[in-house]
Formats: structure tokens, sequence, C-alpha cells
């Protein structure tokens, strides 16, 4: 399964940001991971296949919202109200154990860049 982000850009605060990520075949859990300069990849979001309960970190909970559809083989984020913390390459991913640790998912797009402005 190959995966294909977009969507970045580079905002002000406050404003929003969608991103998308195109799975070139069925995929199960699908989560956002970002990398921010300097710092460790971290856990942004996941959502199972079914799309019921998914789950955030807390630096973004309140904030962004994770969707899928099944049929076209999607995951979008949705970022709202964002700060210059958020700002960082967002990296979708998938997997048959998806959750919050990176090394549940078996496949990675190739990320996204997200830059907001203070």
């Amino acid at each position: 399964v190959q995966l294909q982000a977009s969507g970045g850009g580079l905002v002000q605060a406050g404003a929003s940001l969608r991103l998308s990520c195109a799975a070139s075949g069925r995929t199960f859990g699908m989560g956002w991971f970002r990398q921010a300069p300097g710092k460790e990849r971290e856990f942004v979001a996941v959502i199972t296949w079914s799309g019921n309960n998914p789950s955030y970190a807390d630096s973004v909970k309140g904030r962004f919202t994770i969707s899928r559809d099944n049929a076209k083989n999607t995951v979008t984020l949705q970022m709202d109200s964002l700060k210059p913390e958020d700002t960082a390459v967002y990296y979708c991913a998938a997997g048959f154990n998806a959750g919050t640790a990176a090394t549940g998912y078996h496949y990675w797009g190739q990320g996204t860049e997200v830059t907001v402005s203070s």
C-alpha cells in the first residue's frame, strides 16, 4: 500500500488546514504523526477502519479531527485553531495494529509540511 499525503502549507496562528492522505489500496487503522525540527516523531491522531472512537494526542484534542472515507481509501486531518507549536512535517500511516505507537504502522506516506506563523 502506498500513501500520498497532501494539504500542508504556511498559515498564521488561529487558521485552519486540512490534510489528506490517499491510499493505493485498502487499509486498516490509519493515523497521523508529526515531526518538528530537532524533535522525535510524535503521534497526532488515529482512526480505525470503522471510524469509531478516534484517538488524539492531548496537544491537539479539541482542535484536530480525523476522519476517513473507506470508499475512496482516504483519511483526512482537519486542523483548526492552529498554533506555532503545530509546525512540523505531518505523516500519514496505516497498519494492522494502528495506535499511538509508530511501531504499529506498516505503511508511511512521504510527509507534508505545515508551518504556523505567530
